[in-house]
């Protein structure tokens, strides 16, 4: 009896050993293959150039004269950014009659301007928050690739809403007045506008489609005293979504996807930055040492570093990279 009650216990064991799940293999994380990319800025720096990681390829480009100001796409939306591309400047007047503003107003403008800062927060533009007192301001128009300057306007941000900004400019003295409607649409980080064609222009490709902007940009030095806003080349950050974190420390070659946690990812979109090159002796060097992770909008990780800012005949302008989706 005994052996017929055991028999029975291993029988049913068994039963219940084969109706549990069998627990599946981890399947091991793949990495990427490592790509080589490059795009060209020319040697003025006149382009701007937008990059897709995943799509590995150059998703469009402009002259970076093409625009001046660029306007928060967002309904509840209202902050706006200068073409820091060309070191533009603004003066707020604190007067509220257009037509009263006239070009004795710029009078200490290059004591008092403002630039916006190069992290790209809404909190460090250098037109603030223009939507209570609407006051006239100056706007430098900065620099073209030449480093020829392009003027001062007259500029005043008449009213924002969930679809659109209206806005009045016009020469110093108050010629060729225009006001023009620009219109938000949310697939885009930014609406933009030019001052020479006198209309919405556009700009910036939908922000799902593009990680990396090649281009110039100012960036203010404050340990110069004063500080110092200066144009320099680099790689700004899709603001949508888009993190990474700079490295020193790790070997390109050894990062792995399961390294990640050691970072901390910023949406500070200079965090990638102009100083993986540095110039001596007449010329650009890399900065072989830094690496970057990203992680784009979608939720994908890589890891870059620059490899070169020339192209095969020694033009610069042209910077150069590896990365692999980790």
């Amino acid at each position: 009896m005994r052996t017929k009650i055991i028999n029975i216990l291993i029988f049913v064991s068994m039963l219940l050993a084969d109706c549990q799940k069998k627990e599946l293999p981890v399947q091991p994380h793949v990495s990427g293959n490592v790509i080589s990319a490059t795009v060209n800025m020319d040697a003025s720096y006149k382009y701007q150039v937008y990059y897709s990681l995943k799509s590995d390829k150059e998703v469009s480009k402009n002259l970076k004269t093409a625009w001046d100001l660029s306007f928060e796409t967002s309904p509840q939306g209202f902050h706006i950014f200068l073409n820091s591309s060309k070191l533009m400047f603004v003066l707020n007047t604190g007067k509220t009659d257009f037509g009263s503003v006239t070009s004795s107003d710029t009078v200490g403008m290059t004591a008092h301007r403002k630039c916006d800062g190069s992290t790209g927060e809404t909190d460090s533009t250098a037109i603030g928050d223009w939507t209570a007192a609407k006051a006239v301001y100056f706007i430098d128009k900065g620099l073209d690739e030449a480093g020829q300057n392009l003027g001062k306007l007259k500029v005043q941000f008449m009213s924002v809403s969930d679809s659109n900004y209206i806005v009045r400019f016009s020469d110093l003295d108050g010629s060729s007045s225009t006001t023009v409607s620009i219109k938000k649409d949310t697939l885009y980080n930014f609406a933009y506008l030019s001052f020479d064609a006198k209309t919405q222009v556009s700009i910036e490709p939908p922000k799902t489609s593009w990680d990396l902007l090649f281009t110039q940009y100012t960036f203010t030095f404050f340990a110069e005293s004063p500080p110092l806003p200066y144009l320099v080349t680099g790689c700004l950050l899709n603001r949508y979504n888009t993190f990474a974190a700079k490295d020193s420390l790790a070997v390109f070659s050894k990062l792995t996807f399961t390294d990640i946690n050691q970072f901390t990812l910023a949406n500070d979109i200079s965090t990638i930055g102009y100083n993986w090159k540095v110039f001596k002796n007449s010329s650009y060097t890399i900065v072989s040492k830094y690496n970057f992770i990203i992680r784009d909008a979608v939720g994908y990780f890589y890891k870059l570093h620059f490899t070169d800012f020339y192209n095969n005949i020694g033009e610069k302008g042209n910077p150069k990279w590896e990365y692999q989706q980790l």
